[in-house]
């Protein structure tokens, strides 16, 4: 016995005015729409609509396509208007490439190429790695053969309150990362570090594995009955040594003079409590 009889599916031809309604299942997917929808321009759908070829229909009468139907309502809606709103991503714009021309719906091909292609062209591929632990951050600096400039900002790491305009310039760092890493992300390598565990924020300046400069943004100040901490924006400073690493581009081996005339010594203005106590004491015994 045919086991598509057995099963209540049958093929027969489909054919019949303009105004008829027909019910298709499509890769589980229900559809119900005219044969004139479906016959309007020249393609698969209309050959199948037409009398030329045969289709599998089930028990119930339901048409059935074996494709998948999550882009199939967008084609309909082609067919039906001429236009029909995209998708929003690239996977989907693909997928729904794949059905337009599967079906030979030619014209919708060349839209969907054609927003393929602008988005290729209008949106900045950046990718930021987030570290998660010092290791993971040296197999990044020591693997790669770009500059690296890493931003360390973790807000938590605060003992004390900030000063009035610590949150405005905390905001400042992280937006100038992120343009600094749209400009340049074919050229430098961006690290983002969110959970260090000492500093709140602090750009770190690498080339060829090795630490050339530093810049920290944070510092205690003294109110007049208690401590703050004050998070600054040294934007000059940044921009300088972000030319200043950009010179190891393309570069396959260390260069020692070059190294030695842009690297920089740490400053560290954020003192831990030990060693404010320690430098109190050595004040305190010099006045005696």
């Amino acid at each position: 016995m045919n086991m598509s009889a057995a099963s209540g599916e049958q093929r027969t031809v489909i054919k019949g005015n303009a105004s008829k309604y027909v019910k298709l299942n499509v890769g589980g997917s229900l559809f119900y729409t005219t044969i004139g929808t479906l016959t309007k321009n020249d393609n698969m759908l209309r050959a199948m609509f037409s009398g030329r070829m045969e289709v599998l229909t089930d028990s119930e009468g339901w048409i059935l396509i074996d494709r998948c139907g999550k882009q199939f309502g967008t084609i309909l809606n082609y067919l039906r208007d001429g236009a029909a709103p995209l998708p929003e991503t690239r996977r989907e714009l693909l997928e729904l490439q794949a059905e337009a021309k599967y079906y030979l719906v030619q014209d919708l091909v060349e839209v969907v190429g054609q927003q393929l292609k602008s988005k290729e062209e209008l949106e900045p591929i950046c990718r930021v790695p987030l570290l998660t632990s010092p290791r993971e951050e040296q197999i990044l600096i020591n693997s790669t053969t770009k500059p690296v400039i890493k931003l360390l900002s973790n807000r938590h790491n605060n003992k004390y309150s900030y000063t009035s305009t610590s949150d405005d310039n905390f905001l400042k760092n992280v937006e100038l990362f992120e343009k600094l890493s749209l400009r340049f992300s074919g050229r430098i390598l961006f690290l983002k570090d969110v959970i260090g565990n000492q500093e709140i924020c602090c750009w770190s300046f690498f080339a060829h594995g090795t630490k050339l400069a530093e810049v920290c943004c944070t510092s205690i100040v003294y109110g007049t009955d208690k401590k703050n901490t004050k998070v600054e924006f040294p934007e000059a400073r940044i921009y300088e040594e972000t030319l200043n690493i950009l010179l190891y581009e393309n570069r396959d081996r260390p260069d020692a003079d070059l190294m030695q005339a842009t690297k920089s010594l740490p400053r560290k203005d954020y003192n831990s409590d030990e060693e404010e106590e320690r430098q109190q004491v050595e004040r305190m015994q010099r006045r005696k």
